[in-house]
C-alpha cells in the first residue's frame, strides 16, 4: 500500500474502513469515495488489521460478491448523516 495513504489514515479511519468492508452492502466504490483508497488497498488494510483466519473468512465471503461492487450491485444504499467520514484531528 502506498505509504503516503497509510500515513494520512488515522486509527479511526482504518477502523471505519474495516467496518465498512465487513458490511455486505457497502461497496468498495463507497469506501473509495469516502477515503480515496482502492479495493486492493482495502484488502491490504484488512490483511494487516485482522487475524489470518478472519481475513481468509472475509476474503472467501466477499470474493465474487456482487454487492461489493457498485457496477454489479442491484441494491442502492443510502448513507445516513452518522455514516459520513469522521473528521480527523488534523482537519
Amino acid at each position: 500500500m502506498d505509504k503516503l495513504i497509510l500515513k494520512t489514515l488515522t486509527t479511526v479511519d482504518i477502523d471505519r474502513i474495516v467496518e465498512m468492508a465487513w458490511e455486505d452492502r457497502t461497496t468498495f466504490d463507497t469506501i473509495h469515495e469516502q477515503f480515496g483508497i482502492s479495493e486492493t488497498e482495502v484488502i491490504k488494510i484488512m490483511r494487516k488489521s485482522m487475524k489470518r483466519s478472519s481475513f481468509l473468512m472475509w476474503r472467501e465471503r466477499v470474493n465474487g460478491r456482487k454487492t461489493k461492487h457498485a457496477i454489479t450491485s442491484e441494491s442502492q444504499r443510502f448513507r445516513c448523516s452518522q455514516q459520513e467520514k469522521p473528521k480527523s484531528k488534523n482537519s
